[in-house]
């Protein structure tokens, strides 16, 4: 009697994204079946969100609620337990909507008189017409022209942020859309937050994640089952997976990879990560996989294994065969095949067109080119891997694979997911994808670089280009030079202000804190900021703020940019954020409060024209930016 094949399943553990699939196991499972491998693949980030919040997820959650005692129970968990059966009656059709599957029910949400409304509700009172404070809907004013659905979206998006209030409060405090448990993970020095964790006893929806795990194992009877954890809010729930296997049927074989496991694992110490894995690997995963692969199947022996972790007699030991890693043209095209691509939910949370490109839509996620290629930026992750490795592969070879994923899903909308796509990369994407008439919408992360001048602006638009997003960080060419970044602010305008004027909407990526920061900086930035809404350079942005990681330039010699670093506790887990003391001790914590206030009524038009000082509660100094500054700037183009 033949063997069962070999198969690989890859599975995206809770949370990422619901929008569309991330793109991990897409790649995985096309490089995987590129070398005639048996792979599969399941999004069970999306399953989970999908059973919890349906008919029979909502009664689950009502018979636990109807557990608890009085005291308990918060008001929001009381006011779902009382109207459950109006939750009940609109939850179906109104996932279906989000899906795309029944786009009629929009009107019955735009009527206010469909969907129970809950606290988060309250933010539509937010939305007033700058022109007419005191009549109208402010809806209508907020909605403008983008029509009916949308703002059914926007209601349905209220409506799951409700749903998922309630659950978080009467079932599972960790969890949320975009991630889950992540305090679990992220930065953790011991396993110890994880392991007390994974022992306790399962909630609703650890048995809700249990079953759908033990379902996938059942459809797909793999050999070996990779987890891919790109954020510290997937570890909770892959390990949680990993260990429903395992208790199912401990032959079989568990990996673990991933973003989180490159950055913060490189260190890794802790013997107890193996009860739950077989085999943790670092870095690009296809070389590490292939040798695993061989490994298991006899043909490789255990000392011949790359970039991986194990656990050998109680203790963990990093084995790394010394070879090349599979070239960045040669990793196969990625293939979602296996994933339910008409189930996923096109979220509206802010009306910002530019803003609901990661939350609205199912894009098609592709790389055009391996790594960075400035890899200068003192505050980034340089000295790792997915950074420094810089590849590209031929503008042929990428419409290729964009022609061979459209025919495959039948979409054509992409996003680029590279650190910063290069600009003579994109230039001649753009030839190739107009020479072969190609039609795409597309976007993508840049560098403001003055590479991209007008005529490659528009060229890039005339491809199908719809947005970038690129990193401005802290607006002050004092700041942007310690940071290496190699832009000015001027130059940003610039650039943004092209692509603008070619009909592509820009996000400007923000930092606040960064070392030797003053609160007149802040000031500077936030009034440079405003100055580039005002003259529509950029429509959209989010303010980060500045952490430095071990393995920056910042994080490695911190000297450089005048701070001390905090000494680091005995690590055995994860290790990536440390702590550092600025000798200017802003209190940037506040200063951030008023950054966000103001972007995001930058973001829906409103204060554009007052003073910046406006959103500070403290005082704080008048900005020393010319008011006009980027206006002049952008007419002397």
């Amino acid at each position: 009697m033949s063997n069962p094949p070999f198969r690989i399943l890859s599975v995206i553990p809770p949370m990422t994204q619901l929008n569309t699939p991330y793109p991990s196991t897409a790649y995985l499972t096309g490089f995987l079946r590129s070398r005639g491998v048996d792979a599969v693949q399941e999004d069970l980030a999306l399953a989970l969100v999908l059973e919890l919040f349906s008919v029979d997820g909502l009664k689950a959650l009502h018979a636990h609620i109807g557990t608890l005692p009085a005291h308990q129970r918060t008001p929001l968990a009381e006011a779902f337990f009382e109207h459950v059966e109006h939750y009940i009656g609109t939850i179906a059709p109104t996932i279906a909507f989000l899906q795309g599957r029944d786009s009629t029910v929009a009107h019955r949400i735009c009527s206010r008189r469909f969907l129970p409304e809950g606290p988060r509700f309250e933010s539509l009172e937010a939305y007033v017409d700058p022109d007419d404070p005191d009549g109208g809907d402010p809806l209508a004013w907020a909605f403008g022209a983008l029509g009916l659905q949308d703002r059914a979206r926007h209601l349905a998006t209220l409506y799951l942020n409700d749903l998922a209030d309630v659950l978080r409060e009467a079932a599972d405090p960790r969890f949320e859309f975009v991630r889950y448990a992540e305090s679990l993970a992220g930065a953790q020095p011991t396993f110890e937050p994880l392991a007390s964790a994974l022992a306790a006893p399962l909630n609703l929806v650890d048995r809700t994640l249990q079953a759908l795990t033990l379902a996938a194992i059942e459809r797909h009877a793999p050999r070996l089952v990779l987890l891919s954890v790109p954020f510290p809010g997937a570890v909770y729930g892959a390990l949680r997976i990993a260990q429903a296997i395992k208790a199912h049927d401990p032959g079989i074989v568990i990996g673990l990879g991933g973003g989180f496991v490159n950055t913060e694992l490189r260190e890794l110490a802790e013997p107890r990560v193996f009860d739950y894995v077989d085999y943790v690997t670092l870095d690009a995963g296809e070389r590490p996989l292939l040798a695993l692969l061989e490994h298991l199947q006899g043909k490789r022996s255990r000392e011949r294994l790359v970039r991986t972790f194990v656990r050998e007699a109680g203790a963990v030991r990093y084995i790394n065969f010394v070879e090349g890693d599979v070239p960045f043209d040669q990793v196969g095209t990625p293939t979602w095949d296996g994933l339910p691509l008409d189930r996923y939910l096109s979220l509206l949370d802010m009306l910002n067109p530019m803003h609901r490109l990661w939350s609205d839509g199912r894009w098609n996620k592709l790389t055009v080119a391996q790594g960075c290629y400035w890899k200068k930026c003192s505050f980034c992750d340089i000295s790792l891997d997915y950074i420094s490795r810089y590849e590209t592969a031929s503008a042929a070879t990428l419409v290729d694979r964009i022609e061979a994923i459209v025919r495959e899903t039948g979409q054509t909308g992409f996003h680029f997911v590279d650190e910063a796509a290069p600009p003579k990369a994109l230039k001649a994407l753009a030839q190739e994808l107009i020479r072969r008439k190609v039609a795409i919408s597309w976007w993508g992360n840049i560098r403001f670089e003055k590479s991209f001048t007008p005529e490659v602006c528009q060229l890039l638009a005339d491809s199908g280009c719809i947005a970038v997003s690129g990193g401005l960080e802290v607006a002050s060419d004092r700041l942007l030079q310690l940071m290496k970044k190699g832009v000015s602010v001027e130059q940003v305008a610039r650039v943004t202000r092209g692509f603008t004027d070619a009909g592509v909407l820009v996000h400007a990526y923000l930092m606040y804190g960064f070392p030797t920061q003053t609160v007149q900086d802040t000031v500077d930035a936030l009034e440079y900021v405003r100055q580039l809404f005002e003259t529509n350079c950029i429509q959209s942005g989010f303010f980060h703020r500045f952490a430095c990681t071990v393995h920056s330039p910042v994080g490695m010699h911190p000297e450089d940019y005048g701070v001390t670093l905090k000494p680091l506790p005995p690590i055995t887990f994860a290790k990536n954020d440390v702590g550092f003391i600025d000798p200017t001790g802003v209190d940037h914590d506040a200063l951030g409060v008023a950054l966000n206030k103001a972007l995001y009524n930058y973001m829906h038009g409103i204060g554009l024209e007052q003073d910046v000082r406006r959103w500070f509660d403290m005082h704080v100094p008048k900005p020393r930016v010319p008011r006009h500054f980027i206006a002049r700037a952008l007419g002397g183009q």
